[in-house]
């Protein structure tokens, strides 16, 4: 080969890593959408006075599972074939959101739904951390980084094109066959995966024999590692600020759209998602082309400064034309806490210890968008959507403002 490096998308493992991705996370936007869509219509498009606690529960729910398991789940990752992982989670994600409808119809009530949403999340528990850490193992050291920045592409791609066909196809087909398509695309991912050839870290030399109190001991180190690395506390801090972001805009972004619509459906729900992928997918393509030797301090910090700003103008105003700009601006300056924080965590770990680092972030992730969802709901109802959104903005640029800071201060992150 003469020492040349094969283009990614023709490596068969990682092309096929990257394919099924693109469509799961496809169907990924269907879902969601579709569950938004249910709520919608069992709350007369949320004019219900239930509505901030029902889409505060869906969040919730969602988050339950790797709030409970995540923190435990990294050492068994460590020490099993991530390939079957992934395609074990797949699978059932695929028979899960087939029977959401099957039995919210056969009901009418949203507590199956709502058990059918918590094992839906329990599968994500083991499928992220075990894709993070596969990734670096199929993937040559020199091209991680383009590798993370081209699976970013396929979300963001999958999340454009996801929200806006599945905006559409709810409001026109039902959010049930949104559901239905989902389950098809996980099939799609199970086949995908399976064509991927790997062969597990530890096939030559098998992990030390496991006791409890190894495995709470592994834990531990999983999660000495996260503290003492001060380049990879600065892309938790700003990827934190992103689902703190996130938690707010789902129950009262969600809100502020429906209300400001004259005519209330997940069409432009779908059409804001797909603005926020387009402005995403224009950042990683700027980090991985023009951005790489830009300070990562000022990538990360002055992002979600930008980020902040955007939903400042989100707030303010009730013109969905302006709505979509700032989602672009919000898609746009988020990009790089995503891609950075995912390639820093898997060069700054080890193959034995990356289940557990990446159990960490997860959990550490869904934790503060639990308390996102939570204040966001509280602040909802008492203070207003206008406010509740303010008060996100501010969070959002604080958390910018102390990322420029610490870049300062000599905790600036470098990637290999």
């Amino acid at each position: 080969m003469g020492g040349r490096e094969i283009p990614l998308l023709r490596q068969r493992d990682f092309r096929a890593l990257f394919t099924g991705q693109l469509i799961s996370i496809l169907g990924e936007r269907f879902t969601y959408l579709a569950l938004v869509g249910l709520l919608a219509e069992h709350t007369s498009h949320f004019r219900d006075p239930r509505s901030s606690l029902l889409l505060t529960l869906l969040a919730n729910v969602m988050l339950a599972p790797v709030l409970l398991f995540a923190p435990f789940t990294g050492p068994w990752l460590d020490r099993t074939n991530l390939k079957r992982v992934m395609v074990a989670s797949d699978a059932l994600r695929s028979v899960i959101v087939v029977l959401i409808p099957i039995l919210y119809l056969g009901t009418g009530n949203t507590a199956p739904v709502f058990a059918l949403v918590f094992a839906l999340f329990t599968c994500n528990v083991l499928f992220l951390p075990a894709k993070s850490a596969l990734t670096p193992e199929i993937v040559p050291p020199a091209q991680l980084l383009m590798a993370n920045g081209l699976l970013s592409i396929a979300g963001v791609v999958a999340t454009a094109a996801g929200a806006l066909s599945g905006g559409w196809l709810i409001d026109h087909w039902g959010w049930r066959t949104a559901l239905y398509l989902n389950g098809a695309t996980y099939g799609v991912s199970v086949i995908a995966l399976l064509l991927i050839s790997y062969r597990p870290h530890h096939a030559l030399a098998p992990p030390p024999g496991i006791s409890w109190r190894r495995y709470f001991t592994e834990v531990a180190e999983g999660w000495e590692v996260v503290r003492r690395n001060r380049a990879v506390g600065i892309a938790l801090l700003s990827l934190g600020a992103v689902w703190v972001g996130g938690g707010f805009l789902h129950v009262a972004g969600n809100q502020h759209i429906q209300r400001s619509a004259s005519a209330p459906g997940m069409e432009r729900l779908g059409l804001l998602m797909c603005a926020l992928g387009v402005g995403s997918l224009i950042g990683t393509w700027w980090i991985n082309h023009r951005g790489k030797n830009a300070p990562r301090a000022v990538l990360l910090g002055g992002g979600l400064v930008l980020a902040g700003l955007g939903i400042v103008v989100f707030a303010v105003s009730a013109r969905f034309a302006v709505f979509a700009a700032a989602a672009f601006v919000i898609g746009l300056a988020a990009a790089p806490a995503f891609m950075l924080s995912e390639t820093l965590l898997q060069e700054g770990t080890e193959p034995r210890q990356r289940g557990r680092v990446f159990s960490a972030r997860d959990f550490l992730m869904r934790l503060v968008f639990f308390l996102g969802v939570t204040t966001a709901g509280w602040a909802s109802r008492s203070l207003g959507l206008r406010a509740t959104l303010l008060i996100c903005a501010g969070i959002v640029t604080a958390a910018g403002a102390l990322a420029l800071w610490w870049g300062r201060r000599g905790a600036e992150p470098r990637v290999a």
